[in-house]
C-alpha cells in the first residue's frame, strides 16, 4: 500500500507541475482581405456553420475552451489547432494559390461527407459543431458551388 500511495504522490507533483508548461495561444490578427468568410462573402448561414464547425480549429480565430488551459490536454488541444491551421488555414484563404484552394475545397467536401470533421472529441464539448445532414450538405454544395464555377 505505501508503494501505492508514493506512486500517486509522485503522480500529483508531476501533474502539478506540467502545469508550468505554457502553450502559446495567442491569435495571429486576422486581416479581413484574406479570410475566407469575408473575401467570398459567404452567406449568414454559411458563415455561421463554418465558424462554428470549422473556425476552432481552422482559422486564427481558435477560442480556447477552459479544459484547454490544463496539461496535457492543453497540449492536445494545441497540437489538433496547429495540424487544422496546417491543412487548412480560413484566415489566411488568398495567401494560397488556384491548385491549392481547390484541393483544400475538395478535401472540405470529402471530411465533411465522411464525417471526419468535427472530430467527435470536439463534438463532445461544442455540441453547435455536431452539424446535422441537412447542414452537411448545406456546406457541401456551397463548396461544390464554389468548385464548379471556379470562385475560389
Amino acid at each position: 500500500m505505501a508503494t501505492v500511495k508514493k506512486i500517486l504522490l509522485w503522480l500529483l507533483i508531476v501533474f502539478v507541475l506540467i502545469q508550468f508548461i505554457p502553450i502559446d495561444k495567442t491569435n495571429v490578427a486576422v486581416k479581413s482581405s484574406m479570410n475566407f468568410i469575408e473575401v467570398k462573402k459567404a452567406p449568414p448561414k454559411i458563415s455561421a456553420l463554418i465558424k462554428s464547425a470549422c473556425y476552432d480549429c481552422h482559422s486564427n480565430e481558435t477560442v480556447y475552451p477552459k479544459y484547454a488551459y490544463f496539461a496535457p490536454i492543453s497540449w492536445s488541444v494545441k497540437s489538433h489547432v496547429n495540424e487544422g491551421r496546417e491543412h487548412l488555414n480560413f484566415s489566411v484563404w488568398e495567401t494560397y494559390n488556384k491548385d491549392l484552394k481547390k484541393s483544400m475545397l475538395d478535401k472540405s467536401i470529402q471530411t465533411i461527407q465522411s464525417k471526419a470533421m468535427p472530430l467527435p472529441g470536439y463534438m463532445v464539448y461544442h455540441k453547435e459543431a455536431n452539424l446535422s445532414e441537412a447542414e452537411r450538405t448545406l456546406l457541401i454544395r456551397y463548396f461544390e458551388e464554389m468548385i464548379k464555377n471556379k470562385a475560389y
